[in-house]
């Protein structure tokens, strides 16, 4: 018996030591030495000051800018808090903000189709990406606040539409932080 219990214990302390500590930092050197950009959380720096990630999205309200799905997160964008609303598709509170935004949204571009992606919530409430059509739908406002050409943005947004992975994994989507840091460098604003 005391035998078994003295094994136990050492294993205990040798696995704990090993899994623990040793693999974590093991995996951790790896990562930081053949993926740093992605072990780091993928952020952008410009000027020696980190900008954001390309994982989280960023609360961009201005008119100016292309604007990110909403985000049910803490207080907008907050990754502590990532989470979706958790509202069921009948709960008459999503169903009059989804509303809400949809008579906004069609006061902004008169008769044109709403993508579902620019009223709808992601589950994380912090997807930084959104659909080619929703970036498209934003182009007339932003063009009108820039004083830039619809042609110039729309070309702007093609460059920055990632496509499907090997050609069939995801759906194309658009980085909403890496789009209007392009747009400012477009517009000469840094």
């Amino acid at each position: 018996m005391k035998k078994n219990l003295t094994t136990a214990i050492l294993m205990t302390i040798v696995m704990t030591i090993l899994l623990g500590l040793i693999y974590p930092l093991v995996i951790t050197g790896l990562a930081q030495v053949f993926f740093r950009d992605k072990a780091n959380g993928q952020i952008i720096v410009r000027d020696g000051e980190a900008i954001g990630s390309r994982l989280i999205a960023q609360p961009f309200t201005e008119a100016k800018y292309f604007h990110p799905r909403p985000s049910a997160a803490g207080n907008g964008y907050d990754a502590a808090n990532s989470n979706g609303s958790q509202l069921g598709p009948t709960n008459q509170k999503l169903i009059d903000r989804v509303k809400g935004d949809v008579a906004t949204l069609q006061q902004e571009n008169p008769g044109q189709p709403i993508p579902v992606d620019l009223v709808t919530m992601s589950a994380s409430g912090l997807d930084p990406d959104i659909s080619p059509a929703n970036a498209e739908f934003q182009i007339p406002r932003v063009a009108r606040a820039r004083g830039l050409s619809e042609a110039a943005l729309g070309e702007l947004v093609k460059k920055h539409t990632a496509r499907r992975e090997l050609g069939l994994l995801g759906e194309p989507r658009v980085n909403v932080l890496e789009l209007n840091l392009a747009l400012d460098d477009m517009s000469g604003k840094r």
